[in-house]
């Protein structure tokens, strides 16, 4: 079985993520002190693409980083290498008033295409598919803009909603924008710096805020297509 497979019935999220970079001795203490207290998932550590979509003038993503009460994304996630045949997952995630909520369908990336050529749904109906369809209908046109991968540990508490993943070697490119090419990039972070997302859909349990607040562990407002963002217009000597 492949991770894709395991989150086929994960269909519609909604839930609280908050987001921290870590360098690595703040990553190595914190996997330490979760010993005991939750598990990594059975894939272990899992490479994953995500293929962001935008407008031609980039307005998703220049929107999303003057940090509005609400904001939307959508891409196209696949975990590993994909191909023409193996199932990918089209998302669409969007933030109101800082909790999250994600739609979510299993497609093929030939499928994709098309439904981003404008012909028909993405799949047979129901209320995700004219969310999803809404949502490519407003802007009109919507294209590969920045593939974004990073290579993720994937925590869960066992008997509870709290999920936490630690993402390392975040990369991106903005050429090849396909998920059947190959998983490099350009790095987004310093090297031995992570990721650590918290996924809860109440507060953050006690012990965590702990944990976190010992190892000097603080909340970060961080975008992985917006950092990849920024840098491109520094290096186009826009900023």
């Amino acid at each position: 079985m492949t991770a894709g497979v395991a989150l086929l019935a994960i269909t519609v999220m909604k839930r609280y993520e908050l987001k921290y970079l870590l360098n690595a001795e703040q990553t190595d203490f914190l996997r330490e002190r979760l010993k005991g207290r939750m598990q990594v998932d059975q894939y272990g550590k899992t490479s994953i693409a995500s293929l962001y979509y935008d407008t031609p003038t980039y307005r998703l993503i220049r929107t999303s980083v003057e940090k509005p009460l609400f904001k939307e994304k959508i891409r196209l996630r696949s975990y590993g290498l994909a191909t023409t045949e193996s199932p990918v997952f089209l998302e669409l995630k969007r933030k109101a008033y800082g909790i999250v909520y994600k739609r979510r369908v299993e497609t093929t990336i030939p499928l994709v295409h098309k439904f981003f050529s404008g012909e028909g749904d993405i799949c047979a109906g129901g209320q995700i598919n004219n969310e999803i369809k809404t949502f490519r209908d407003y802007y009109k046109t919507l294209v590969p803009a920045c593939l974004i991968i990073y290579d993720r540990t994937a925590y869960f508490e066992p008997d509870g909603d709290l999920r936490l993943t630690i993402d390392e070697n975040p990369r991106y490119r903005t050429k090849d924008l396909t998920l059947t090419k190959s998983m490099d990039g350009v790095s987004l972070l310093d090297p031995g710096w992570t990721i650590l997302e918290v996924k809860v859909q109440q507060a953050m349990p006690l012990w965590l805020a702990e944990i976190l607040s010992i190892g000097k562990i603080a909340k970060a407002s961080f975008s992985k297509y917006g950092e990849a963002y920024r840098q491109q217009l520094i290096k186009a000597q826009i900023i």
